[in-house]
C-alpha cells in the first residue's frame, strides 16, 4: 500500500477508535481491512467519516454500514445495527438524509420535489428534457404516449403492437381469463398461461405493521414514523382541528396518529403530507384530482355539468348547482355526477335534448333516474311541484285499463276509477294536504274491481245478473283482498250497473303488544346508547314514549321542536305542545343541529323535515323507518300498541279509552276474576 493509502488507513482507524472505545485498535484495524479491501473503498470510507463524525451511529452511506456490522461482529458494545430511519428495516444499505440513514425506497420517497407536470410535491422519478423533475405517475403517463388501436385515444400504451394486434392502452387492456389457482373462479388473471394463474383479488400484497394503529395491513404510504395503512392514511390527510400551538384550524400531524395536536407549522419534523393541499381553496385535505380537493372538484364538475352550449349556466339551474355542491360527502356527489342515472338525464336537459317538464320525465326510458332528477329539480324550484303519489297511481291505473281485453269492462272500470276512487282521493288530498298522499287503498280497490270483473267474465256472468250467491262464492274463493270489492259494488248499484248486494267488511283484530319489560329495555337503549344513529334513537323514542305512528313521525318538521329559555324543549303534536324530558330533549336538539348524516345528492341545504329522506326535498318514508327500527328489535305496531295501552292505564276509567284501560288492567277486572277462580285464595 502506498504512503497515501497508509495515511488514509491510519486516519480511518483513528476516527473509528474515537467513536468505538470498547474495541482494541488491532481489532478495529482488522475490521477496516475486511471492509475496505480496495483503495477506492478506503477512500470512500475516509471521506464519509471526515464529512460526518456521527457516520458510524447513522450507519450510512453503505460502506460505513458494512463497517458497523463488522465492528459489531467483532464484539462492539457501543454501536448498534444500522436501521432505516423511515421504516425501521435492518440489513439494507442506507443512504444518509437529514432524518438519518434510510433504505433505498424510503430515501427515494423522502427526496421530494414539486412535479413539473402535476404540480404535486412527490418523489422524483425522472427528469424532463430541460431537466425539470417529474413524479412516477407523470413519468409513466408520458412514457409510450401514443394512439390506442382500440379506442383511438392518445394515451399511455401498455401493450405494444405486434403481428396483427394493435397498440392497447391501459383503459382497453384486459387480462386473459383463466381459472384462478387461489379462489377457483374464472376471472381475468395474471400468469394465465402458467400453471398458477392468479386474479387481482387473490394477488398477495406486501403487509407491514401500521405505525398509527398497529394493525398488519398493506401500507398506503411510508412516512417518517413508519408504514401507514389505508384507513390511517385517509384519516391523517383529513384530520383537522385547532392547533395546540398556534390555535389555527389546520391539519394536525404531530404526534403522528389520532393523538395529533400540532399543525405542520408548529411541528418539529417534516410534513409527510405536504403535497395534499388544494390549489384552489388552499384547504389541507386529501386530493381528489391533481392539486384539487374533493369540494373544489365537485364545484368544477357540477358547473361543467350544468353549463349549456353557450358556456353560461342558466338561472334556473343555479339552485340545482348549489344543492349539488352542498353535499356533506363530496365524493358521493362526484360519483353521482360521474355515473348516476339522474346525472345522465340532467345532461340531456342541459344540452336541450330533453324538455324540463313532468311529462318529458314521465316518458323518459330511464324511469328511475328521471324520477330522482325530478325530485332534485322540484326541491330546487326548477320544476313545479306535483303530487307524485297521485301521478304514480294514475300511471298504474292506465296500465290496469290497458290490460282489460273486454271494452265494456274497460269503460266500467275507467268510470269507477275516475269518478269514484280518484275523485275521492283528490278531494281528500285538497282538504288535508300531506307530504305523501296515501294511495295504496285506492289502487287495491281498482285492482280488485278489475279482478272481480275478470272472474265474472270467466264464468259468463254479467255484472247486472250477479246475486248474493256469486258474492259469497267470490269471498270464499278469492284472495284476502276480496272484501275490498264492496266499494265497487256500491258504486255499481248507485249507478244501476248491478243489484245492491251485501259484502261484509274486514274486522279488525287486536295484535300482540311489546311486553312492558321489553319496551323499557328498548327505550333505555335508545336513550343511552351513543353508538346508534340519532335518527333511529329519536324516532324509536317517539314511538315507544308517545305512541306516534311512523307515518306521522317521518313527516315531522323542524319547527315542531321548540327550544325555550335554553332549558325547556317542547314538542308540538297537532295543536298541543308537550314538555320533553331529558335525555330525549338533548337527542332532539342534537338531531335538530346536526341533521341526518346522509341525505340524497341534490338535497337543498335548508330542509324543513326533521327526518329528511334519500329523495331530495322529501322526508323519510314510514316503510324505510320501520325497516331501520326492526333492525333494533322494535316493531312499530306492537310497540305502539304497548305504549298506548300503558298510557291509557293512567287515565281515569270514564273516558274514551275505557277499552284500553281494561286491556292494561287499570280497572283490576282481571285481578278480581283471577281471585274468583282461585279456590285457594282466602279473603
Amino acid at each position: 500500500m502506498t504512503s497515501n493509502g497508509t495515511d488514509t488507513r491510519r486516519r480511518v482507524i483513528t476516527a473509528v477508535a474515537q467513536t468505538e472505545p470498547s474495541l482494541p485498535v488491532q481489532q478495529i484495524a482488522e475490521a477496516v481491512d475486511v471492509v475496505a479491501d480496495h483503495f477506492a473503498r478506503l477512500r470512500s470510507l475516509a471521506a464519509a467519516l471526515d464529512a460526518h463524525p456521527d457516520a458510524l451511529a447513522v450507519g450510512a452511506p453503505p460502506i460505513v454500514g458494512r463497517l458497523v456490522e463488522e465492528l459489531i461482529a467483532c464484539g462492539s458494545s457501543v454501536l448498534r445495527t444500522p436501521a432505516c430511519a423511515g421504516c425501521g428495516v435492518v440489513g439494507r444499505p442506507l443512504t444518509r438524509t437529514d432524518l438519518g440513514g434510510m433504505c433505498g425506497p424510503c430515501a427515494h420517497r423522502h427526496n421530494t420535489r414539486v412535479c413539473a407536470r402535476c404540480g404535486i410535491d412527490k418523489p422524483v422519478a425522472g427528469r424532463t428534457g430541460d431537466g425539470q423533475p417529474i413524479c412516477e405517475r407523470c413519468r409513466r403517463h408520458t412514457r409510450g404516449h401514443r394512439q390506442c388501436g382500440i379506442c383511438g385515444k392518445t394515451t399511455t400504451i401498455v401493450v405494444r403492437a405486434r403481428d396483427d394486434q394493435p397498440d392497447i392502452c391501459a383503459n382497453c387492456y384486459r387480462r386473459p381469463e383463466a381459472v384462478c389457482s387461489r379462489c377457483g373462479r374464472l376471472r381475468q388473471c395474471s400468469f394465465a398461461e402458467t400453471d398458477t394463474p392468479i386474479c387481482p383479488t387473490c394477488t398477495p400484497r406486501a403487509t407491514a405493521v401500521c405505525a398509527h394503529c398497529g394493525q398488519t395491513r398493506p401500507p398506503s404510504a411510508r412516512w417518517p414514523e413508519g408504514p401507514v395503512c389505508g384507513p390511517c392514511y385517509d384519516a391523517a390527510l383529513k384530520r383537522r382541528g385547532p392547533c395546540a400551538g398556534c390555535g389555527t384550524v389546520r391539519r394536525l400531524i404531530a404526534p403522528p396518529g389520532p393523538a395529533a395536536r400540532l399543525c405542520a407549522g408548529c411541528a418539529d419534523g417534516p410534513d409527510p403530507m405536504t403535497g395534499h393541499v388544494c390549489g384552489d381553496c388552499g384547504r389541507e385535505d386529501k386530493l381528489y384530482e391533481p392539486a384539487r380537493c374533493a369540494f373544489c372538484a365537485l364545484r368544477r364538475r357540477a358547473a361543467l355539468a350544468l353549463t349549456g352550449a353557450t358556456g353560461q349556466m342558466l338561472a334556473e339551474f343555479v339552485p340545482v348547482f348549489e344543492a349539488i355542491v352542498a353535499a356533506r360527502n363530496p365524493r358521493t356527489a362526484l360519483n353521482w355526477l360521474r355515473k348516476g342515472a339522474g346525472a345522465a338525464v340532467l345532461a340531456e336537459i342541459v344540452t336541450g335534448q330533453l324538455e324540463v317538464s313532468h311529462d318529458a320525465l314521465d316518458a323518459h326510458p330511464h324511469r328511475q333516474g328521471a324520477d330522482y332528477l325530478r325530485h332534485v329539480l322540484v326541491a330546487s324550484g326548477a320544476l313545479p311541484d306535483r303530487d307524485e303519489n297521485q301521478a304514480r297511481l294514475q300511471h298504474r291505473v292506465t296500465g290496469l285499463l290497458a290490460g282489460i281485453d273486454e271494452p265494456a269492462d274497460r269503460r266500467l272500470v275507467q268510470a269507477y276509477a275516475t269518478w269514484r276512487v280518484l275523485h275521492q282521493l283528490r278531494r281528500r288530498a285538497a282538504a288535508r294536504p300531506r307530504p305523501r298522499t296515501p294511495t295504496r287503498n285506492a289502487h287495491v280497490r281498482i285492482a280488485v274491481a278489475v279482478e272481480f270483473l275478470t272472474w265474472l267474465r270467466s264464468r259468463h256472468i254479467a255484472l247486472a245478473d250477479v246475486g248474493q250467491s256469486e258474492i259469497d262464492l267470490w269471498l270464499t274463493t278469492a284472495g284476502p283482498a276480496a272484501p275490498d270489492v264492496r266499494d265497487f259494488l256500491t258504486w255499481a248499484a248507485d249507478h244501476h250497473h248491478a243489484h245492491r248486494l251485501t259484502v261484509p267488511g274486514q274486522g279488525r283484530r287486536d295484535g300482540p303488544a311489546t311486553s312492558p319489560d321489553q319496551r323499557w329495555a328498548l327505550l333505555a337503549r335508545l336513550l343511552h346508547d351513543d353508538t346508534l344513529d340519532p335518527t333511529d334513537r329519536v324516532a324509536g323514542a317517539l314511538l315507544l314514549c308517545y305512541g306516534q305512528q311512523l307515518s306521522r313521525i317521518t313527516t315531522m318538521t323542524r319547527d315542531q321542536i321548540i327550544h325555550r329559555d335554553h332549558h325547556t324543549v317542547l314538542l308540538r303534536f297537532g295543536r298541543g305542545e308537550i314538555t320533553v324530558p331529558e335525555p330525549l330533549a338533548g337527542l332532539l336538539l342534537e338531531l335538530l343541529a346536526n341533521g341526518r348524516p346522509y341525505v340524497g345528492v341534490g338535497t337543498p341545504d335548508a330542509s324543513p323535515w326533521l327526518f329528511p329522506g334519500g329523495l331530495p326535498g322529501r322526508p323519510l318514508t314510514a316503510a324505510r323507518l320501520g325497516e331501520r327500527l326492526r333492525l333494533l328489535g322494535i316493531y312499530a305496531q306492537a310497540g305502539r300498541r304497548a305504549t298506548l295501552t300503558q298510557l291509557a292505564a293512567t287515565l281515569p276509567a270514564p273516558t274514551t279509552a275505557v277499552r284500553w284501560v281494561h286491556q292494561a288492567g287499570g280497572d283490576w277486572n282481571h285481578y278480581a276474576a283471577e281471585l274468583a277462580q282461585d279456590r285457594i285464595h282466602q279473603p
